[in-house]
């Protein structure tokens, strides 16, 4: 399975587009590095920036009423994120959370949105990125309504599969595994249940993983679970 994320299936170049090529004529706030356990942003701050991730994992989440964390995002590099800031969003609604050591790339709203009216490629990214991502938080609220908690967990892993997955012989392997911990909060799910899941696929033959990787030997038998 070919590498399946939008910024390769469009075949943009996004670190020549946030990141020039000379990188020493970038200044502090074109490119900035963020120690982990810090916020980019948090909610309620202006939204006048788009992120490119270099190195590193950022996590988006937004709080509830009552102060529940809810994680709707885990992006590592290559990945945008702060893009609402593009369709009006004057004030952040989520934050973004630094998982460990990271480096961004940053473009000014109104730089981007002058390039966007002269790169049909970029729109179209974009739209698609913005169309995409909400479309798997309708999927994930209907999936909290309508499905269990093993089979959320099973599709998330497919999915994560489909989207970052590399074919490897008749195998498919993912790289930076999340922790159990991540993968109970994108799926609303608990750590115990995870652990549960992933581990009866490995017993079953169907999977092997650890912290740095997930192998899956049966895609087919993992599909048949859902």
């Amino acid at each position: 399975m070919a590498e399946s994320s939008l910024w390769y299936l469009e075949n943009i170049d996004l670190r020549n587009v946030f990141c020039p090529a000379k990188q020493e004529s970038l200044n502090e706030r074109e490119q900035a590095d963020f120690p982990a356990n810090s916020y980019v942003y948090l909610p309620e701050e202006p939204a006048q920036d788009i992120y490119l991730i270099n190195e590193g994992r950022v996590k988006i989440g937004t709080y509830s009423e009552d102060g529940k964390e809810i994680t709707k995002a885990i992006l590592g590099p290559g990945e945008v994120f702060g893009e609402m800031a593009l369709i009006g969003q004057q004030q952040r609604r989520d934050f973004a959370y630094v998982m460990q050591d990271t480096k961004v790339c940053t473009l000014e709203k109104s730089d981007l949105s002058a390039m966007l009216k002269e790169r049909n490629d970029l729109q179209l990214f974009f739209m698609r990125i913005i169309g995409k991502r909400t479309l798997e938080l309708e999927q994930r609220l209907e999936s909290l309504v309508f499905k269990s908690s093993k089979t959320r967990i099973l599709e998330f892993l497919i999915q994560m599969v489909k989207e970052k997955g590399r074919a490897v012989g008749m195998e498919h392997e993912v790289k930076y595994m999340l922790t159990h911990k991540e993968i109970a909060d994108l799926t609303a799910t608990s750590r115990q249940t995870v652990n549960s899941v992933l581990n009866d696929l490995r017993n079953r033959n169907i999977i092997t993983f650890n912290r740095r990787r997930m192998l899956v030997r049966d895609m087919e038998a993992m599909e048949g679970e859902v």
